[in-house]
């Protein structure tokens, strides 16, 4: 091949990467524009999807879906009301108490790694940990407040916006209803091969993550929360709830039992140690004992796409981005195992592109 050919052949190829740019950023710039409008959609669209659950189950009693849809409804908002009176006042006591208690707790890590300095130096062991007590003072009292201080704005603002609640029950209830005409009205324009299985795939990957992911993070919080409560850990209620949300998403809770355990530390090391030592093990019982079988194979995804995913969902949308990144990773897969002969590459599954669509 000449070498005009070869340029040839490289303008062609770079032609369309500035136009994938371009159209990515309008299409940034109109998610930023509509973002309320499009949190609002998706989650009641998740809602829906999470909701259609006990619906086909109370249509099994030869209950009429409209009817069924409106009790799970009520019951859902049941349950809201109920977890806002009961759960989240006792939830915003103990995080506002966590943040005066934090220049207490800090002090005395503080001490700790003075007395761990002093033993060191006692012993002429290469040991310097004034760094890290220069950061542990300066650093984390102002962010670990403000981010106490976030939790409850957030929540207070979360509260308050009764106008976007009401609209995502009432987008969830017509969803709910006329959902299935909805999905079949957008994938009737592409090929009836192709939109069958995407369809499919989006189903899959939805439901692999949310249903398995929900449960774990639940027994996860259940489990923690009780075991904090035994061991007599302060602030056991919040810990537990952060640990059992941080589940949801993958490495959360890996993530959730170190912030923990580190908080804990602050204030007494053993405490700190028996708080890692106990997470751990419940951890690992929920992780290996109960997960397999519930997530089964998850999204196929190797752990290097999902926490690739994970970040590109966070810069993108946010906590949104972060809760759908990784099932949308997941059917982008299907796509590119859809569009993409499975000859052109035998090893993809290396790469995480192995899809259960096409076994």
């Amino acid at each position: 091949m000449s070498w005009k050919a070869r340029l040839l052949r490289t303008c062609l190829w770079g032609l369309p990467l500035p136009l994938i740019v371009l159209n990515g950023w309008v299409l940034l710039l109109l998610f930023n524009y509509f973002r309320s409008i499009i949190t609002i959609v998706v989650v009641a669209t998740l809602l829906a999807f999470v909701l259609a659950y006990p619906v086909t189950w109370l249509q099994r009693f030869r209950l009429r879906r409209p009817r069924a849809v409106l009790l799970v409804l009520l019951l859902f908002g049941l349950v809201l009301l109920i977890v806002g009176i009961t759960l989240i006042p006792l939830v915003i006591e103990q995080v506002n108490e966590l943040g005066d208690r934090l220049p207490s707790w800090i002090a005395s890590g503080t001490q700790q790694l003075d007395t761990l300095q002093a033993w060191a130096v006692a012993r002429r062991l290469p040991v310097d940990l004034s760094h890290w007590i220069t950061q542990l003072e300066d650093q984390i009292a102002s962010q670990l407040q403000s981010a106490s201080g976030a939790v409850v704005v957030t929540l207070v603002s979360a509260i308050s916006s009764v106008l976007n609640v009401m609209l995502t029950l009432v987008l969830t209830f017509y969803l709910l209803l006329y959902g299935r005409q909805l999905w079949d009205g957008i994938f009737r324009y592409l090929p009836i091969s192709t939109g069958t299985r995407l369809r499919e795939s989006l189903r899959q990957n939805f439901h692999n993550y949310f249903v398995s992911q929900a449960i774990v993070a639940l027994l996860m919080g259940l489990a923690m929360t009780l075991a904090f409560v035994v061991i007599r850990v302060p602030f056991g209620l919040v810990f537990g709830l952060v640990i059992g949300i941080l589940a949801m998403f993958p490495f959360g809770a890996a993530v959730g039992i170190t912030l923990v355990s580190g908080l804990t530390a602050l204030s007494n090391i053993w405490l700190g140690i028996k708080v890692l030592t106990v997470a751990v093990v419940i951890d690992q019982l929920i992780e290996n004992g109960t997960a397999p079988q519930l997530i089964g194979g998850f999204t196929g995804l190797s752990p290097v796409w999902i926490l690739i995913s994970l970040l590109v969902g966070a810069k993108v949308a946010g906590l949104l981005g972060v809760v759908v990144a990784v099932p949308v990773a997941g059917s982008i897969r299907d796509i590119l195992a859809i569009s993409v002969p499975q000859s052109v590459s035998p090893d993809a599954d290396l790469l995480g592109m192995k899809s259960p669509l096409n076994e």
